[in-house]
């Protein structure tokens, strides 16, 4: 559970710069383990879960930084 909570605290604490970054970052990361997983490279298949749902939560917090200001 704690790992909830510091992970959704990182995203509301970033500007949306930072945020971006993070989103570039995370989709690169998607695409990686994509290609891991169809050669047949992918150690860890329940990363693909984490890094889709970071990302879900930081698309969220810059939703919410967009109607803010």
């Amino acid at each position: 559970m704690a790992t909830k909570t510091k992970a959704k605290a990182k995203s509301t604490e970033l500007s949306a710069g930072e945020l971006q970054t993070r989103l570039r970052d995370l989709k690169q990361e998607s695409l990686n383990l994509r290609l891991q997983q169809a050669t047949g490279q992918l150690e860890n298949p329940a990363r693909i879960r984490v890094v889709r749902r970071e990302t879900a939560r930081v698309l969220t917090a810059l939703a919410a930084a967009k109607r803010k200001a």
